[in-house]
């Protein structure tokens, strides 16, 4: 049986959405989902303090990526010793996790048979189902990963099927970072159409862009949702007079009307895995709260 470690809290997810956790034998530091699996050793770290204010990691994290250095640390004397077969990563943000070439520096000195890597870089929803197949063929069940993304995609659809009855569609405006700013993108616009609203600031399958505020004020959306990366509800919540206490903030229509929201963006609309069905769920009760309720409120969404 192969021995696999993830590096990537989504592909720790997708392996056991798979049916296949029994096979993990190492994780991330992020990876915290389902529970059961932090109780693996940890092979990163991050090389700078997570709870810094958001404008002060964002400076730190762009000082390491601009002298050409990881977010990240990989425990390769660790790693040796787990032996896995299979080592799943990504290539997708050198921000989010450890990368390809941090594992290639990780192995350069490995003597005998490498791992199988497998870098997943995941930018739309249909890359993120295209990954559960990938990583089912790489642990030799590819039929697993085809019942799992036709299962989420069958969850989808119902979701999907009720939005698109309700006509009003609100202009929405998703942000991934509250200093400076960013705009979500890849799969979030997505998730955002399949909702019941309309992405003012994203583009589906692009990078998340910078925008500054006047941006957002010109957009004026119509639903405000604060979705930072790698922050619980909690974490945006103190993160968010960096945006409340701006004289602008007051003029925007989503604040006059009360349409601000916050949300687990670590546990959900971050994560390129299986849990992107909660995720729109979640955005589906902010968009059309007459339709889908509130079932994630205080869990995974927050009023301001």
């Amino acid at each position: 049986m192969q021995r696999v470690a993830s590096l990537l809290p989504s592909s720790t997810e997708i392996v056991c959405a798979l049916g296949l956790g029994e096979r993990l034998v190492g994780r991330s530091h992020e990876c915290d989902h389902p529970p059961e699996v932090t109780a693996l050793p940890a092979l990163t770290e991050p090389k700078l303090d997570p709870e810094a204010p958001s404008l002060e990691l964002d400076r730190r994290v762009k000082q390491l990526v601009r002298d050409g250095l990881s977010v990240y640390r990989v425990d390769a004397e660790r790693l040796r010793q787990l032996a896995p077969s299979v080592i799943l990563t990504q290539q997708r943000c050198e921000v989010c996790a450890a990368s390809r070439q941090d594992l290639d520096d990780a192995l350069a000195g490995w003597i005998g048979e490498r791992p199988q890597l497998l870098s997943l870089e995941p930018h739309t929803l249909g890359d993120v189902w295209s990954d559960f197949g990938r990583v089912a063929a790489a642990l030799g069940a590819p039929e697993r990963g085809e019942a799992l993304a036709e299962e989420l995609a069958d969850r989808i659809t119902a979701i999907a099927e009720r939005s698109q009855r309700i006509r009003a569609r609100p202009g929405v405006a998703c942000l991934e970072w509250l200093d400076p700013l960013m705009a979500a993108g890849n799969w979030v616009p997505e998730l955002v159409a399949l909702a019941g609203g309309v992405d003012l600031l994203g583009e589906s399958g692009a990078h998340s862009p910078w925008i500054d505020f006047e941006t957002l004020a010109a957009a004026d959306p119509d639903v405000l949702v604060l979705l930072p990366c790698g922050f619980d509800l909690a974490r945006t919540r103190r993160e968010l007079p960096a945006l409340s206490e701006r004289p602008e903030w007051r003029a925007l229509r989503a604040v006059r009307e009360g349409r601000v929201f916050l949300t687990d963006g670590n546990q959900y609309f971050n994560r390129p895995g299986p849990r992107l069905v909660e995720s729109l769920e979640i955005l589906a009760e902010i968009l059309q709260p007459a339709e889908f309720g509130d079932r994630w409120r205080g869990s995974g969404w927050e009023d301001v």
